[in-house]
């Protein structure tokens, strides 16, 4: 498998965990499932075009840029959430006298405010595939509130806006 998601060079990569690695292997997987989805459609429009005597047309450029397009950005939202889950693993390792760091049961109050978004974002992004529910509950969240201080808001518009799309 030829590794494209994220650029890493052989140290970097070398210097993954299995977990890491995982993560990394995933999302490679579902970007080329992307790609290959984004091909078939574009020869299906080809295919559909041909059919109608209508290839010469412009509708397939403008159609093929826009599936193009379409692919890329759902790729870009891969391979963002990989490097999210990569930095979360990483804070991930350490814990104190209550075990491992975990959000909620045991939060981490060394991390540095940006860290706390991604381990909230996390949490939230893996307990509920439904956006409105994920919204819904993390807005009922009253420890997301003091843990998070002024990323409170930054991250319950990032949830806000995967429930309108």
């Amino acid at each position: 498998m030829t590794i494209d998601i994220i650029d890493l060079t052989q140290e970097e990569y070398s210097d993954l965990n299995a977990v890491q690695l995982a993560m990394v292997r995933t999302a490679q997987t579902k970007k080329d499932g992307i790609l290959a989805e984004a091909d078939e459609r574009t020869d299906e429009v080809f295919r559909m075009l041909v059919s109608n005597n209508a290839v010469r047309s412009s509708a397939y450029a403008y159609e093929k840029e826009r599936i193009a397009a379409e692919a890329q950005s759902k790729v870009e939202t891969v391979k963002q959430d990989l490097l999210y889950q990569l930095a979360y693993e990483g804070l991930q390792s350490d814990g104190n006298d209550k075990g491992p760091y975990r959000y909620p049961e045991n939060p981490n109050y060394n991390l540095t405010p940006s860290q706390r978004f991604l381990v909230v974002r996390n949490y939230y992004m893996e307990i509920e595939e439904d956006p409105g529910v994920r919204l819904q509950a993390y807005a009922m969240d009253t420890l997301a509130r003091s843990y998070l201080g002024e990323y409170y808001q930054t991250l319950y518009e990032l949830l806000a806006s995967y429930v309108s799309e």
